[in-house]
């Protein structure tokens, strides 16, 4: 009896831990003026209790409201390869042609993430020396990414199966491979802001507060159909091995009736080790099958946090200053595990999941009464908020963000405005960075207009789009392919894209 069997241990489904990989990305367009204007953190307004809180105490006495919404578009694009140095000269030295790559090796990967509505809300309260003040936002995440189509470190090891049938002469003249997978994901960091301001004089004030952050995630994916072509034919490999097994176990099934049938003692000993031998093969096959079988994930992460901020704001002349420093969130998020075929995501495990501190510094000068020149820095202490897998080591540096805007009355009741931001990420040799989670360095330019629609009351308008660099990251790595591991090279192209429209009202009592 000749048989062939297939001994296949590579991991379906490699999903590294998405737990935020290096913190949620803060959002700071917390309300439209940002988006108009950018530079906030010296101006003096509504919108200061996100972004200059000290500076809101130099606003008239009484009470001051805006509600904010934005519609947000992003895109999360990859151009990935794997190449396979020791299949060279073969079918399968890039292994992504099999399936849609273009002729160098590449495949092309997008995901869309939408928010239809992202809210923010500020509220302060003036008194002559004291102020108090409450804001709500998204101050992190806000949508959902989709890819439809899988992901790199999806397919990668997938990638690999036709040359694994190949070897055991399970392969074609036409060799190729097809899965169907899907991944989503929807990150939310809502916060609650309170705090307090206390005017020194006329030129100096101070504010002290918190925010409390509550995380919520949920991740959701598959890998179905694994397919490959086998003698000609596509072959959904699960039914097919499972096919195989079935056949051998009737097999074993009917060798095993004959012995029991049989009475020559050699006979029967011959007929039993046929049909032990058969449900060898039939196992085996089995065990192979299960490699294929269709993958699942389906986890909630939750976790809460609390953010000190403090705050200072000087105004002499035609200058104003202001500065916030919000510190490190030291806390962790716990899976909450529907579902999880990857062995990744155990349900109660809880993972690291810190925000970095800020460190906001800014001017506003008038040159004219009617014109604001307004210039702002933030810093972002990274490296300090632990992160899954401690992934924060792999950073060179904190990430920096300058930020320039103006503003011009065109006449009492309209001020139009514009501004742009370059944001700078310290990502090293790129370790950091995974298909799940990733955010290159970029510059936004925004613009828009205020118009006053009544005595007490201004309408926000703005526009504003990012335009994030291509970051090029390469490694080796291997794949468990059969009994050895196989040498891989790997490549990752990454970049995004992100568009903002945003409308908003400020009230004064």
């Amino acid at each position: 009896m000749k048989k062939r069997t297939l001994a296949i241990a590579a991991s379906l489904l490699t999903m590294a831990t998405t737990t935020q990989a290096g913190g949620l990305l803060t959002n700071t367009n917390q309300h439209i003026a940002f988006n108009r204007s950018f530079a906030r953190i010296g101006a003096i307004g509504i919108d200061g209790v996100y972004f200059n809180p000290a500076g809101v105490a130099f606003m008239d006495k009484g009470f001051h409201v805006s509600l904010n919404i934005q519609n947000v578009y992003q895109t999360r694009e990859m151009n990935s390869s794997v190449t396979v140095p020791s299949l060279q000269g073969t079918p399968f030295y890039q292994p992504f042609k099999l399936n849609g790559g273009n002729e160098e090796g590449y495949k092309y990967y997008k995901g869309k993430a939408s928010v239809p509505i992202l809210p923010s809300f500020q509220a302060a309260l003036n008194y002559d020396k004291w102020g108090f003040q409450l804001g709500f936002g998204l101050t992190g995440g806000g949508g959902k990414a989709t890819f439809n189509d899988g992901l790199p470190s999806f397919e990668r090891q997938i990638a690999m199966i036709p040359a694994l049938l190949y070897a055991q002469g399970l392969g074609s003249t036409t060799p190729s491979y097809s899965l169907s997978s899907y991944m989503n994901g929807q990150q939310y960091d809502f916060g609650l802001q309170i705090g307090a301001t206390y005017k020194f004089s006329d030129h100096l004030a101070a504010y002290a507060g918190a925010r409390f952050n509550y995380i919520y995630n949920k991740y959701e994916g598959n890998i179905v159909n694994v397919s490959a072509n086998i003698g000609g034919t596509n072959q959904n490999l699960y039914n097919y091995f499972d096919a195989q097994a079935t056949a051998l176990t009737q097999k074993a099934a009917a060798f095993l009736a004959q012995a029991n049938a049989a009475t020559d003692p050699a006979i029967k000993a011959q007929l039993t080790g046929a049909a032990q031998q058969y449900q060898a093969g039939a196992d085996k096959m089995n065990q192979t099958k299960a490699q294929f079988a269709d993958r699942y994930l389906d986890c909630t992460q939750r976790g809460w946090g609390i953010t000190p901020i403090i705050g200072i704001d000087y105004k002499t002349g035609k200058w104003n200053f202001g500065a916030r420093y919000e510190f490190t969130t030291k806390f962790n998020i716990e899976n909450d595990t529907r579902r999880d075929d990857t062995g990744q995501f155990k349900d109660g495990v809880n993972t690291p999941n810190d925000l970095p501190g800020i460190l906001a510094v800014g001017a506003q000068y008038e040159p004219a009464k009617n014109v604001r020149i307004l210039a702002s820095y933030h810093y972002y202490f990274d490296k300090d908020a632990r992160m899954d897998k401690n992934k924060q080591r792999h950073l060179s540096g904190n990430t920096r963000e300058y930020l320039a805007g103006a503003e011009w009355d065109v006449t009492p009741t309209i001020t139009v405005s514009a501004g742009g931001q370059c944001t700078k990420y310290g990502l090293g040799n790129g370790q950091y960075l995974s298909d799940l989670s990733f955010a290159t360095s970029s510059y936004s330019l925004g613009f828009g207009a205020k118009i006053r629609v009544a005595k007490n009351a201004h309408v926000n308008i703005a526009y504003f789009f990012t335009d994030y660099e291509h970051f090029n990251k390469e490694y080796d790595g291997t794949i468990a392919a059969g009994a050895q591991p196989v040498e891989v090279h790997n490549v990752d192209n990454f970049t995004r894209t992100n568009k903002v429209l945003g409308v908003g009202l400020d009230l004064d009592f």
